[in-house]
């Protein structure tokens, strides 16, 4: 700066007023494109911090959602043990199949287990009540994770379902007819009938749904994680 003082000075001494205004102007010029940079840099800086925020976060949704992946396919299998239990003992009450009592007797006592996923979470909506949502560009990747919130949503109100019947029902059907500390069968003529073997087949109704839905969240995980997958690529 001293250095530009003196040579505008020098003009001012030598009269030479042409030369002096160019020069003025170049230094005004000189001022804004260095004010102009200052900006571009400020705007590339916050950018880039957006940037990496945007992208931690598809890091931590996808970490989330893995982790819910996991616990999806521990349930499903969970779920499809008891139901082939389940199917079983249907099939054996159809026959009236005597037979097999002491078998039956065992599944039926099984009746009282149920998968439970039970996801308390929900990150699209704390997404949006936070206003965090804003800094997610990919709106494909939003969609898909609402869309994977519902199906979660609907998991829990099967499994609810499937709760209360047991609570409900099962319990009290099975109460009376079965001893639990070793699954003998203590009236086999009230196992033995249509009404028994609807409230079986009215579980097995549950765990069949519970089973499509949890291979949807599945497909839903999958689908999501690949899309944050190319997402933090071309970032």
């Amino acid at each position: 700066m001293k250095l530009f003082k003196k040579i505008r000075k020098t003009m001012i001494k030598e009269g030479n007023l042409k030369r002096y205004l160019l020069y003025a102007i170049g230094e005004i010029l000189l001022v804004m494109v260095g004010i102009s940079l200052a900006f571009q840099l400020d705007n590339w800086n916050e950018n880039r911090i957006k940037e990496n925020t945007e992208i931690n976060y598809y890091k931590n949704i996808k970490d989330q959602i893995d982790d819910d992946k996991t616990l999806i396919i521990e349930q499903l299998e969970y779920n499809n043990l008891y139901m082939s239990q389940f199917k079983y003992a249907n099939e054996v009450l159809d026959a009236n199949d005597r037979s097999k009592m002491d078998t039956l007797g065992h599944i039926i006592r099984n009746l009282t287990q149920y998968s439970d996923f039970d996801r308390k979470g929900n990150i699209h909506e704390t997404l949006v009540n936070s206003g965090e949502i804003k800094l997610l560009k990919n709106n494909t990747i939003v969609n898909r994770i609402r869309m994977l919130e519902e199906k979660y949503n609907y998991v829990n109100r099967m499994e609810n379902i499937h709760y209360d019947a047991i609570m409900s029902h099962v319990i009290q059907a099975i109460n009376p007819v079965i001893k639990f500390s070793n699954g003998k069968i203590q009236k086999p003529d009230e196992i033995y009938n249509y009404k028994f073997q609807n409230l079986v087949l009215s579980i097995l109704q549950v765990m069949i749904e519970k089973d499509k839905v949890y291979h949807e969240v599945l497909y839903e995980i999958e689908f999501t994680i690949n899309l944050i997958n190319e997402e933090l690529v071309i970032n």
